[in-house]
């Protein structure tokens, strides 16, 4: 595959296309869900040991955190394909609702000041 920017759509494209070919079928939604729910723990385990206080076990090094991510969001479009989630619209519908509320939420917490 070329190295150019692939938008949400072309990805869910891309992701079908692989599952139905290489990949066979896809899994059920609940096997999916669990598979994203290990691909999040192993995403979480790096950061741990890379920006948390854990170190490294020998299992865990090389690992490589863009790949990780890469892991997550491959079994979240498997999941938006099989629901008829399109995660173009969805994302745009979830800024329109951030920017909605959260208009002033941030810039007015004295938290994060």
């Amino acid at each position: 595959m070329e190295n150019k920017e692939i938008t949400l759509s072309e990805a869910q494209k891309l992701v079908d296309q692989w599952i139905k070919t290489v990949g066979v079928r896809y899994f059920n939604e609940l096997t999916n869900m669990t598979i994203l729910m290990e691909e999040v723990g192993e995403l979480a385990r790096i950061m741990a040991r890379t920006y948390g206080e854990q170190s490294f076990k020998e299992s865990d090094k090389g690992k490589d955190l863009g790949d990780e991510m890469a892991d997550v969001l491959w079994v979240l479009i498997c999941l938006a394909n099989q629901t008829g989630v399109d995660l173009t619209q969805a994302l745009q519908k979830n800024f329109e609702k951030k920017n909605v509320r959260d208009l002033d939420r941030h810039r007015n917490n004295e938290k994060l000041k």
